[in-house]
C-alpha cells in the first residue's frame, strides 16, 4: 500500500441500485433416516443486483447460517433465491450447506396465493437433498411477531457496480500523479502472506509516465522475499494495469519479477461489495486530499505463487485488492486491512498530509468496519471531519506497534497493531516530484480489535477480535 497525500480528478461513476435484506425462519425437519422431528433455524443475508420488482422476477444470492437440532450447524451456508410473488407466484430458496462432512441442499418455495397472502408468504415447505436424492422434508415459517420489524429495518438499497468497474485507471494525462493497484493475501494452509503492488507514476516535470511495482512473500518460517518489476513504459488499458510482464484485470492477476524469481497467476473472486475507506464522493471528485477504496471488501484467491523455483498453491485464500489515486505519499501514514472472519472486515488509513499548514496536524483517521453486512461508521467523514473528527478518532503511529482509537454514535473502537521486525519489509517509494518515502509493510502482522457499545450509562464489549499473523499492515515515513 502507498498512502497518498493528495487526490486527483474524478473517477468511476456509481452503479445501479441493488437490494439487501436479512431474514430468519424457524421450523421442523424430519430426516428419512430416523423420522424424528428436529428444530431447524435458517438465518440468511440476501443480496440482489437490482431493486426488487414485485411484479417481475428477481434473482438474488444468499449467505448465512443453518442449524438443525443435534445434526447440523453450518455458518457458511450459501445459495440463491428466486423472488417472483406475482409473475410466478412463488419465492424459491436453494441453500447449500455442510452437515457432518456431507454436502446437502435445502430446496423449497413459498407458494403465494391471493386468498391466503400472509400465510402463503410466511410458510416455506422444503426438501433436503444429498447428491440429488431426497433425505428429508420439513417446513419453515417466518415468525411475524418477533422477526417482522428486524426484517423490514434490514432492507438496504446500495449501489451495485459491475465486476472490475473500479479497476479502470483514473489517470487522464496530468503530470504529478500516482495511481496504485495493490493486493494482499493470506494463505490459510501455510500462514504465508502475499503482497502485489502495481503503480503508475506520472512525474511532475512532465516526462513520460512509467509503470513499476513489486511482489513480496512473507512466509511463516523464514525471511521475507521480494522482487521488483519495471520501471517500464506505461500502456493504457481501460481494464486495469498492464505491462509486458504484469497485468491486473477483473478476476485475474498475473506477472513475474524482472529477474524471474517470483511469478504469480491468481484468480480473484469478490466476496463482498466495494468498501470506500474515504468518502465515496472523494473517489469521484477531487474534494479531499486523498482517495483510497477497495473494489471488494473481501475476496478469495486461487492459483499459484512461485518463488525461487518453489510453487505455493493457493485455494480459497482470503484477501483483498485496493486502489489509490493521488499526488504521492503522505508525510506519515499507517494502514491496516484485517479480515475478522464470518464476513467481517476492518480497513484503516491514518495519514498526515505533506501540504504546508497540514503537516503539523495530528493524523487524520479513516476507519471502516463492515460487520454483519453493515458498515460503521455509516459515513466515512465521521472519523476525519476536521477537528471534530480528530477529537473522536486518533492515531498513534509508530513501530513496531501503533494504535487507533475512536468513537461514533453509541460505539467506540480500539485497534492495536503489532508489526514484528522479522515479519516486516522496508521499501522505498519515489513520488512524482522526485521526493522519497519509506514504507514498512507486514502481511503477517498481529492485531487486536475491541468494539464497545454504550449501554445504560456504561461501555460494554460488543465484539472482540485477535489476529495472530493474519493482519495486513504498514507504516510509512519520510
Amino acid at each position: 500500500m502507498s498512502a497518498p497525500a493528495d487526490s486527483g480528478e474524478s473517477g468511476a461513476a456509481g452503479g445501479a441500485r441493488g437490494t439487501d435484506f436479512s431474514e430468519t425462519m424457524l421450523g421442523t425437519l424430519r430426516l428419512d433416516e430416523d423420522r424424528r422431528p428436529r428444530r431447524i433455524r435458517l438465518d440468511l443475508d440476501v443480496f440482489a443486483d437490482r431493486v426488487l420488482r414485485i411484479l417481475d422476477t428477481t434473482h438474488a444470492r444468499a449467505t448465512g447460517r443453518i442449524r438443525i437440532e443435534g445434526w447440523a450447524d453450518d455458518p457458511d451456508a450459501q445459495g440463491e433465491l428466486e423472488i417472483s410473488p406475482v409473475a410466478r407466484r412463488r419465492i424459491r430458496y436453494r441453500i447449500a450447506f455442510t452437515a457432518r462432512g456431507r454436502r446437502l441442499t435445502l430446496d423449497g418455495w413459498k407458494s403465494v396465493t391471493p386468498r391466503r397472502p400472509v400465510a402463503s408468504m410466511t410458510t416455506l415447505p422444503c426438501t433436503l437433498y444429498e447428491n440429488g436424492a431426497r433425505i428429508g422434508t420439513g417446513t419453515l415459517r417466518f415468525p411475524l411477531t418477533t422477526q417482522l420489524l428486524p426484517f423490514l429495518t434490514s432492507f438496504r438499497f446500495p449501489r451495485r457496480t459491475a465486476p472490475g468497474a473500479h479497476l479502470a485507471p483514473r489517470w487522464s494525462g496530468e503530470p504529478g500523479r500516482t495511481e496504485v493497484w495493490y493486493t494482499t493475501v493470506t494463505d490459510p494452509a501455510t500462514g504465508s502472506g502475499l503482497w502485489l503492488h502495481h503503480e503508475l507514476t506520472a512525474p511532475a516535470d512532465g516526462s513520460a509516465p512509467y509503470a513499476h511495482g513489486w511482489a513480496a512473500l512473507f512466509p511463516k518460517d523464514g525471511p521475507v522475499r521480494h522482487a521488483r518489476f519495471g520501471p517500464t513504459r506505461w500502456s493504457a488499458d481501460q481494464a486495469g494495469f498492464r505491462t509486458d510482464a504484469v497485468s491486473v484485470r477483473p478476476g485475474r492477476l498475473t506477472g513475474s519479477s524482472d529477474d524471474g524469481a517470483l511469478r504469480w497467476d491468481l484468480t480473484e473472486r469478490p466476496l463482498d461489495g466495494p468498501l470506500f475507506t474515504f468518502p465515496r464522493w472523494a473517489w469521484r471528485q477531487p474534494l479531499l486530499p486523498a482517495a483510497q477504496m477497495l473494489p471488494a471488501a473481501r475476496a478469495s484467491y486461487d492459483g499459484t505463487f512461485t518463488h525461487d523455483g518453489t510453487t505455493l498453491p493457493l485455494t480459497g485464500a482470503p484477501g483483498a485488492s485496493a486502489r489509490i489515486y493521488g499526488h504521492g505519499n503522505a508525510r506519515r501514514w499507517a494502514w491496516l486491512h484485517a479480515d475478522l472472519g464470518d464476513g467481517d472486515v476492518l480497513e484503516v488509513v491514518a495519514a498526515v498530509s505533506v501540504r504546508p499548514g497540514l503537516r503539523w496536524l495530528p493524523p487524520l483517521v479513516f476507519l471502516r468496519l463492515r460487520r454483519g453486512g453493515r458498515t460503521w461508521p455509516r459515513r466515512a467523514e465521521r472519523t476525519a471531519a476536521g477537528w471534530a473528527g480528530a477529537l473522536r478518532f486518533r492515531a498513534d503511529i509508530g513501530l513496531p506497534s501503533w494504535t487507533v482509537t475512536g468513537r461514533a454514535g453509541l460505539r467506540r473502537i480500539r485497534v492495536e497493531v503489532h508489526q514484528p521486525a522479522d515479519r516486516t519489509l522496508a521499501l522505498e517509494y519515489t513520488d512524482p516530484d522526485g521526493s522519497r518515502a519509506t514504507c514498512r509493510n507486514s502481511e503477517r502482522a498481529d492485531a487486536h480489535v475491541l468494539l464497545e457499545r454504550r449501554w445504560l450509562g456504561g461501555w460494554q464489549t460488543e465484539a472482540e477480535w485477535q489476529l495472530d499473523g493474519t493482519a495486513h499492515a504498514e507504516v510509512g515515513t519520510r
